[in-house]
Formats: C-alpha cells, sequence, structure tokens
C-alpha cells in the first residue's frame, strides 16, 4: 500500500479464520477475507475505506495455509519442490452502508527441484511460519525456485497491488 502512495492505517483486529470444508481455492481466501472485513464492521466510520485480504497456497486439490512449525514447513516446500502450484488472494473493499465488495486474483507458479539442504537453509534462516505455502517469493526461496510465474507477482506477496489500486481509484474517485 505504501508504494500507492495513498494514506492509510493498518489496524489488527482478531478474526475467525476457519471456513467450511467443502469450500476449494479461491474459495477459500474469499471466505477468510470476509470474515476479517465483518470482524470490523462495527467499527467502520463515515468515508472509511476497510481492506483486508487473505491468501492460500493451492496444490494438488489442497490448500497450504500458514504452516504451524518447522517441519510442517519442510514438508510444504516439499511438496512445491519441481510443481507448479496456484496463489489465491481474496481481498474485500467495504464501506459504512455499503456491501462489502471482494475480489479474487489468481497467480501459478513454478519450482525447480529443491533439495533437503536447500529447503532447510530456507526454513531455518528465514523462518516461513507466517507465510502461505511456508514461502515468500520475495525471499531468498524466490530467487532459486521460482522459474515461472503466470500472473501477478504482487498477488504470489499477498496483496494484488494492481487490482486493489483500480478497485480504491473507484470507490475514492481518484
Amino acid at each position: 500500500m505504501a508504494g500507492l502512495d495513498l494514506p492509510f492505517t493498518v489496524v489488527s483486529i482478531e478474526a475467525d479464520e476457519s471456513y467450511p470444508a467443502d469450500l476449494q481455492a479461491g474459495e477459500i481466501p474469499y471466505y477468510i477475507s470476509r470474515a476479517k472485513a465483518r470482524a470490523y464492521e462495527n467499527q467502520l466510520k463515515e468515508n472509511q475505506l476497510l481492506i483486508t485480504a487473505d491468501t492460500i497456497v493451492w496444490l494438488d486439490g489442497r490448500m497450504l495455509g500458514k504452516p504451524q512449525d518447522e517441519q510442517e514447513a519442510i514438508d510444504m516446500l516439499r511438496s512445491l519442490s519441481g510443481k507448479t502450484h496456484a496463489v489465491y488472494t481474496a481481498v474485500t473493499f467495504a464501506q459504512k452502508g455499503c456491501a462489502p465488495q471482494t475480489i479474487v486474483d489468481a497467480t501459478e507458479v513454478t519450482f525447480a527441484p529443491l533439495t533437503e539442504q536447500e529447503i532447510a537453509h530456507y526454513v531455518t534462516k528465514y523462518r516461513p511460519l507466517d507465510k502461505a505455502g511456508a514461502y515468500g517469493v520475495q525471499e531468498w526461496i524466490g530467487y532459486v525456485a521460482c522459474t515461472g510465474m503466470n500472473g501477478s507477482y504482487f498477488n504470489v506477496m499477498g496483496f494484488p497491488v494492481h487490482r486493489v489500486y483500480q478497485e480504491i481509484k473507484k470507490r475514492l474517485k481518484i
């Protein structure tokens, strides 16, 4: 957001990030992003735009969220090694007195095969426990593993800035 040269404030709020088990792919971050917006909706003021987001990695028909520990991070990176996966980010826009609207962006990412040593190095040094799929494309792992991408790089980072900017322009008339 800072790169858009628009004023903003980051606010943290507790929200339930569980979701129905039958949701697939982009439906999951859509659901969670909207839950985050609902958790804050009673605090919205006039002329305030709330933006919430959630990102997941989707591989072989299953969701890879944030790993619970280092072993789960290692397992996730092993599963991504040498494969193409999808990254889905949902962003919800809410304003007082208006129904929230949500967009979903998807990017395909291809990883080169990774050695056990490379995976261990990344997990030990970068501690990706706060990242969906146990990786940050903007970090070392992105430099050595990401061999191709179809879609937005910023979406893989967890925030499709280009799409968010277009939505802000519509709402704030900039």
